[in-house]
């Protein structure tokens, strides 16, 4: 059994949600803690950030040829991408604070760690309750078994990866000792086409692995988590931001705090909505009655006559005799007069 805070993690359960806030924050603790605040009250678990700084996620490389600028800053003069990093990166200190201000919020904080590093800090410092496991770092065994060996439920997105990387990345874990393993399926463009999201992958993904299965979402609304709920996902996590139109790597995907709200409250409605496997009549007696049919004479009937096909039809309420049983009245005598549209008793005949 997985658990996370007081949540039991698996599968056909209600969902796990989890507001993504990356680097939604843009750098501003202030606005990160507006950012939790409001993730708690649209009825989110959880708020995750991504714990990195300008060493640990891009190479010199990279930051040579201002790899990774997306729209807001690919035809601007006035930003680098170390200079992004550096800006919207958090310190230590900051999340602190914010591992804190969590906790006194009553939402469930967690991050993605992109060196050993922060893994530690965010393990041994902080005390989270999970390790969310980048899709980029499923190929990277020697860093899985390291933040494996510190026994922490693991959350992994399965995006960029086919199913030997996959396979690999779940062997290297549960060789550890560790097997608290959640799979998300995931989509790893921003944002993907509809007929790109394949949400059939979370059968596939479940059935195969055998492992609490949930859906890391990067379309933009609120339809594909809603509908991962009828794939009976355990977890859920969407992108996050206060307003779309800020500048900054993940706004315009993001779900917007209305946005938000509707697809914690939609997705815990379509939970319920699935209901039972075993078939439940949950209708009352009363209303059975009042909906059902019972078997009705057409016409006058006298003691001792035979009751013909024809002397029968059924009509509401069903508080008489059932229609199943029309076939054997058919052939039998009257005990009595038998008024015209009459209910019919076995005592009847």
């Amino acid at each position: 059994m997985i658990k996370i805070g007081n949540k039991e993690i698996k599968n056909y359960s209600e969902p796990f949600i989890t507001a993504e806030i990356t680097a939604n924050h843009n750098g501003d603790v202030e606005l990160a803690k507006k950012m939790i605040n409001i993730a708690h009250k649209k009825g989110a678990d959880c708020v995750k950030f991504q714990s990195w700084d300008k060493h640990s996620i891009f190479s010199k490389k990279a930051y040579e040829d201002n790899f990774f600028l997306n729209d807001d800053y690919r035809n601007r003069n006035d930003h680098t991408l170390e200079s992004i990093v550096e800006a919207y990166s958090l310190s230590d200190e900051d999340f602190r604070e914010l591992k804190n201000y969590c906790d006194k919020t009553g939402i469930i904080f967690a991050s993605t760690p992109f060196s050993e590093r922060e893994v530690n800090f965010l393990i041994d410092e902080l005390d989270v309750e999970f390790i969310k496991i980048a899709s980029m770092d499923l190929n990277n065994f020697s860093f899985l078994e390291f933040i494996a060996k510190k026994d922490k439920p693991l959350v992994m997105s399965t995006g960029l990866n086919n199913l030997s990387d996959i396979d690999q990345a779940i062997r290297t874990i549960i060789n550890t000792g560790n097997d608290k393993i959640i799979l998300l399926h995931c989509v790893s463009l921003y944002p993907p086409e509809d007929k790109k999201v394949n949400l059939n992958n979370i059968d596939m993904v479940r059935n195969l692995y055998n492992y609490p299965t949930g859906f890391s979402d990067h379309t933009i609304g609120f339809t594909a988590p809603i509908l991962s709920i009828a794939k009976g996902v355990c977890m859920i996590e969407k992108h996050f931001t206060l307003d779309k139109t800020m500048e900054g790597w993940d706004h315009k995907i993001s779900a917007n705090p209305e946005e938000l709200g509707i697809i914690v409250k939609e997705c815990k409605r379509a939970y319920k909505m699935l209901g039972s496997y075993n078939r439940v009549v949950n209708e009352p007696q009363e209303r059975l009655e009042a909906f059902r049919r019972s078997i009705v004479s057409t016409r006058n009937i006298k003691k001792g006559e035979k009751i013909l096909k024809e002397d029968l039809t059924c009509k509401r309420p069903g508080t008489g005799l059932e229609p199943k049983y029309i076939n054997f009245i058919i052939g039998r005598q009257a005990k009595r007069d038998i008024e015209i549209d009459s209910l019919l008793s076995m005592e009847d005949f």
